[in-house]
């Protein structure tokens, strides 16, 4: 217990990301985000293939929308299934280096690195906002807090 009478230890939360990474950096990421509970939300597998309900539908959509908010992000192969998602996530050359005047932002600051974590958020907030709207459930959680990733080394990692 600390002064204020409350433990810290479930005040913070232990990061699962590696302490030293920067992920804002080049490169390719495998993705796995769960539902909240780790509930089945997306569909059902029948005879060995993934059926997407509404929600799942949803899901898949907005996946395939993060270039579209993210130019330095680029996709690679995406799985639904009944509780969660994978994928490979790719942050391309994030303006490292000499930044060009057409990188600045209205004032004249280079702006923030674009990072997997900022990727991650919107896809999750994004995706909440419609689902639970669809559900008429504003504010519950839809996603397990958190993401898991595994940094892609190499091409046989890729692979």
């Amino acid at each position: 217990m600390n002064k204020m009478g409350t433990n810290e230890n479930t005040c913070r939360r232990k990061s699962i990301r590696m302490p030293s990474y920067d992920y804002s950096f080049p490169g390719g990421y495998f993705i796995t985000i769960c539902t909240h509970k780790e509930l089945d939300k997306f569909g059902k597998i029948i005879e060995g293939k993934m059926i997407l309900n509404k929600i799942g539908e949803i899901v898949y959509k907005f996946w395939f929308e993060i270039p579209k908010h993210f130019s330095e992000v680029g996709l690679d192969e995406f799985v639904v299934m009944p509780n969660h998602i994978h994928g490979i996530i790719f942050i391309k050359d994030n303006c490292r280096g000499e930044v060009s005047s057409s990188h600045l932002n209205k004032g004249g600051e280079t702006p923030p690195l674009h990072t997997l974590g900022k990727t991650i958020a919107y896809y999750k907030y994004q995706t909440t906002i419609v689902i639970n709207k669809m559900r008429n459930k504003p504010g519950i959680p839809f996603w397990q807090r958190n993401y898991y990733e595994r940094i892609i080394r190499n091409e046989d990692e890729l692979n």
